[in-house]
């Protein structure tokens, strides 16, 4: 098993085994590869993924579990959820903002589910009720905010609405576009998308 990680676009890989995903990586010049877990290597891989030069990272411990928990020590938690949501044309709402494709998502508010954070944020940001289908991914992106290194957990969930309903861009959020797209017109979107929301999409569309 393993989780990925993004610091900015780059992908770092907390594994048990190497698997068919991670073992690409490998052969690059520009990957780190860490197979030892202490507070001296958590601190080196960390301080890796942010040279301009490294573009991925691997970190293999035999104990997923223990690597997850000492390595989120290092960072302030923050949880988010939002929605893949389809139409019944089978098409996927996209939103456009800060020069990227999104998806809607937000923070988790105090005493609120991550269901219902979801729901709400899909509500604000696009003027869209919808209902709560199924959890689809879990994705993390590290960024800083201020003196703090803050490591976001997403959780995504397939939604389901009708295409009747207007939609109201969040501009108070940067919002700029909120739009339909079929699965077939979905590619040529993906490279202005931020790596963790192409997973999203790309989760669904192996389904």
């Amino acid at each position: 098993m393993h989780l990925k990680i993004y610091f900015n676009d780059k992908p770092l890989f907390l594994c048990d085994v190497i698997d068919s995903v991670i073992e690409p990586y490998l052969h690059h010049d520009d990957a780190v590869f860490i197979d030892e877990l202490n507070i001296h290597t958590i601190k080196s891989m960390i301080h890796e993924m942010q040279q301009q030069k490294v573009h991925a990272g691997v970190f293999r411990h035999q104990d997923l579990n223990e690597l997850k928990k000492a390595f989120f020590k290092k960072f302030t938690l923050i949880q988010a959820a939002g929605g893949l949501i389809r139409n019944e044309k089978e098409e996927t709402l996209l939103i456009f903002r800060r020069g990227k494709w999104d998806l809607p998502k937000g923070k988790l508010d105090d005493g609120e589910t991550l269901e219902q954070c979801a729901v709400r944020e899909v509500l604000e940001e696009t003027g869209l009720k919808v209902k709560l289908v199924a959890p689809l991914l879990i994705t993390y992106h590290t960024y800083h905010q201020g003196t703090s290194f803050i490591l976001k957990e997403s959780h995504w969930y397939t939604m389901k609405t009708n295409s009747h309903q207007a939609l109201v861009p969040q501009t108070e959020e940067d919002i700029e576009q909120v739009k339909w797209v079929d699965d077939l017109s979905l590619p040529p979107y993906l490279p202005l998308a931020y790596p963790s929301i192409v997973d999203v999409l790309k989760a669904w569309l192996a389904k």
